[in-house]
């Protein structure tokens, strides 16, 4: 049940595809103040060193970073990386607590985005990488990259 972010992107965590093999993903609803809200829309929020977990039955992203609202009032949440309320349905719940129980595998935050006015939160399911898989990666990028930059050289030419 793979889904796709294709709203406005306000903060993405791009650390997660260099140290996690990203298996599946999961498109979910934050549970956020008003004033929290509005610190997203202004692009005030930070994934990095962020994760999930499922307790009782029930999804939380801790470690997600969002700033406090400026012009907020004094119902403010005090802790910007507060645990907040991950909305999603029960199958998937119950599909991630087993797929997440597997040695190796964690719940990785990929990237918040509004989609229909409302935040949404995309979470894969990840298994972490080893450091010669980090190399291994980084090889095969940096060979493609070559590989377009030859294209473009041999191209060039040909005109």
């Amino acid at each position: 049940m793979t889904k796709k972010a294709d709203g406005k992107v306000l903060a993405q965590n791009k650390k997660a595809s260099h140290d996690y093999f990203i298996e599946d993903t999961y498109e979910c609803g934050l549970v956020l103040t008003g004033t929290e809200i509005k610190s997203l829309r202004n692009g005030r929020a930070n994934l990095s060193d962020s994760f999930a977990t499922i307790r009782n039955a029930e999804a939380f992203v801790h470690n997600m970073h969002i700033s406090p609202f400026e012009q907020g009032n004094r119902n403010n949440p005090t802790d910007p990386t507060r645990a907040r309320k991950l909305l999603l349905k029960k199958a998937e719940i119950n599909k991630l607590i087993g797929a997440s129980k597997q040695e190796g595998y964690t719940l990785v935050p990929l990237k918040i985005y509004i989609r229909n006015g409302y935040a949404k939160l995309l979470i894969g399911l990840g298994k972490g990488k080893k450091q010669y898989d980090k190399r291994d990666t980084a090889a095969k990028r940096d060979a493609q990259r070559d590989i377009q930059r030859a294209l473009r050289e041999k191209q060039k030419i040909a005109r």
